[in-house]
């Protein structure tokens, strides 16, 4: 079931509230990991890490545009986003309820509820919710699962034209195509464009043809059998 904890629908964007600057979204991203909701390194640099994504994201995402965090555990990379590039109405999915509710109480405190929602639901499921399927600029994940997985739960949710940006493990960025195949990526509209190096590796894939309507599997099967 698709459940919305925040903001049932994307609305018009506009400045971001006063509060949601940067010294409060540490403090509750701190929140956050006091709880295991966010890994043990130092909250910032899990900042730096999610501040990637948006140096990553410049020229993809018109103004106004959707992005959707996939997984968003204790609000990264979603949230970073949402306060980096304000000009965007950010949906934050996770399958966890309290996960999900964690993070809706930060963008109420945060100030976001006319631009940033969270829904709590199994990504196989909101990918064929028609409210979210192919309505997203990007999709940006961060830990999600392995890169079948990834890409099979992501590409429902992006229009043809969009973006995946993914967490890849460190490398010098010539890895990216043995964990991303051509023909694995193309049996959900994607393609590698290209992939960043270390410190904040990343790969960056385009929705080049919509995803096909068998895509995703039921709950679970991604996991069980990956695309690639």
């Amino acid at each position: 079931m698709v459940r919305h904890m925040t903001g049932e629908r994307t609305v018009p964007v506009g400045a971001s509230d006063p509060r949601g600057d940067e010294e409060h979204l540490l403090a509750l991203l701190a929140r956050a990991q006091e709880i295991g909701a966010i890994g043990p390194a130092p909250v910032r640099e899990h900042v730096a890490h999610a501040a990637a994504f948006v140096e990553a994201a410049e020229g993809l995402v018109p103004e106004g545009g959707t992005v959707l965090d996939l997984g968003t555990g204790g609000g990264l990379p979603g949230l970073v986003v949402a306060q980096r590039i304000p000009a965007t109405a950010v949906t934050l999915l996770d399958g966890r309820t309290q996960r999900a509710g964690l993070v809706s109480r930060f963008v109420e405190e945060l100030g976001w509820t006319q631009r940033v929602r969270v829904i709590a639901a199994r990504a196989e499921e909101a990918g064929r919710d028609p409210e979210l399927r192919a309505r997203f600029d990007l999709v940006v994940a961060r830990g999600f699962g392995r890169p079948g997985v990834t890409a099979e739960c992501a590409a429902p949710f992006l229009h043809q034209g969009g973006w995946l940006i993914v967490s890849e493990p460190p490398t010098d960025g010539t890895g990216g195509a043995e964990r991303w195949p051509a023909d694995g990526c193309l049996r959900v509209g994607l393609e590698l464009r290209r992939t960043s190096p270390s410190p904040w590796s990343l790969a960056l894939l385009q929705q080049i043809a919509l995803c096909p309507a068998r895509y995703p599997r039921r709950v679970g099967i991604p996991a069980k059998r990956p695309l690639f």
